[in-house]
């Protein structure tokens, strides 16, 4: 798998001025980035990934991911949003590089303009993409889905949204179907619960299924369920979805660590005669700030420069798991310690660090969460079968 150089015409600087002034009145009002979603199909960021004998950019994950984190350093909400388009492209792409046709019309269809979205999440489903509390049945010609999806991003725009859910027609040998929703189909209603602490712009609405037909040309797999089932399709979603969100979180770390370093010589106190800057618990948080900064970038740059090269890891599931459990948490302890240094003043709207908080409180909620990061990293690494059904004990 190999990439080509990025285009600076994709997010030019002018772009992120203009992202970056929109991205405090996207939060406040709670609204999509309509304007910044236009520029950004304009300028064919959304055909970055996309080889370019579809018309696209050919971009590997290495290069996507230094794309996402500039986009998220000034708009983190529309980054984490267009990841979830992105993705979708990206494993399509891969999956043609390796020799697999079956997510090929993707690509055709995002040449034509589609907008893929991702419409995963499932309250009470803690195993995403390999199990679903959501049902499939097979009808004449596809599929009827049934099932409420959390976490839509991409709500308002998207015409292709990629779903999984579960056929238990033989209850001893239940199966995932994967597959794309269109949007023209009847059977499902998107319902406007976006109203959370951080990352609003997204406005990743709840999806509920009733009977959703999807036709067989629009599913691009079925599987065991579980790790049984689980091969280069998934394992290229994780690849590209969890290290899209990484490089995103990281991002707005890095723009917390840039505005703290920038504040910190203003800053002053009554009980010193320098800035805030000579205190020394301000330079331990700052140095420990950008040690997790560059352990986290180099981090992210050797698993999607491996991943895009096509280095052959046994054990990509552990890798890709493991290091957006790293970096998004230290993303986390970044902007926590920015906060601190800044004192009372980041309480307020008007300081950028008050939104990147917020916004980046978001990131253990995606897939790889806490819990299910180190049940599954440690039970892959001492050789245990995390599809048992007894999952402790």
């Amino acid at each position: 798998m190999t990439t080509t150089t990025t285009t600076t015409d994709l997010l030019t600087d002018e772009m992120m001025a203009r992202f970056d002034s929109r991205a405090p009145i996207y939060d406040r009002e709670n609204r999509f980035f309509d304007e910044d979603w236009d520029e950004l199909r304009q300028s064919g960021y959304l055909l970055a990934a996309v080889p370019t004998e579809f018309g696209g950019h050919g971009l590997g994950l290495d290069a996507m991911a230094r794309l996402q984190g500039r986009l998220a350093y000034y708009a983190p909400a529309t980054a984490v949003a267009v990841n979830m388009h992105l993705y979708w492209t990206g494993v399509a792409a891969d999956l043609l590089r390796s020799g697999d046709t079956s997510c090929r019309w993707l690509l055709e269809r995002a040449a034509e303009g589609e907008v893929f979205a991702a419409i995963h999440g499932e309250a009470g489903n803690d195993i995403p993409l390999l199990l679903s509390s959501s049902k499939a049945e097979k009808v004449p010609g596809g599929w009827e889905i049934t099932g409420h999806k959390i976490f839509g991003s991409l709500s308002p725009v998207w015409t292709l949204a990629g779903f999984h859910a579960m056929d238990t027609s033989d209850p001893t040998n239940p199966k995932i179907v994967h597959g794309f929703l269109p949007r023209t189909s009847a059977g499902y209603e998107i319902i406007e619960t976006w109203d959370t602490i951080g990352m609003r712009a997204t406005q990743s609405h709840d999806t509920v299924l009733d009977r959703a037909f999807v036709p067989d040309e629009n599913i691009v797999l079925v599987c065991p369920a579980g790790f049984a089932g689980a091969g280069m399709f998934q394992v290229a979603v994780f690849a590209w979805a969890l290290m899209g969100f990484s490089a995103v979180y990281l991002g707005a770390a890095r723009r917390a660590f840039d505005i703290t370093i920038d504040r910190m010589p203003k800053r002053t106190s009554v009980a010193l005669t320098n800035s805030m800057a000579h205190h020394p618990e301000v330079q331990h948080n700052v140095s420990e700030m950008r040690i997790a900064l560059d352990a986290s970038e180099a981090l992210l740059d050797r698993v999607c420069g491996d991943w895009a090269t096509g280095v052959a890891h046994a054990d990509w599931p552990v890798r890709l798991i493991g290091a957006r459990h790293f970096i998004i948490n230290s993303a986390y302890d970044i902007a926590d310690r920015a906060m601190d240094l800044s004192g009372g003043s980041a309480a307020f709207k008007g300081n950028r660090l008050e939104q990147i908080f917020r916004d980046v409180r978001m990131g253990r909620f995606h897939p790889g969460n806490t819990l299910l990061a180190h049940e599954l990293v440690a039970k892959l690494c001492l050789g245990l079968n995390p599809d048992d059904p007894q999952r402790w004990g």
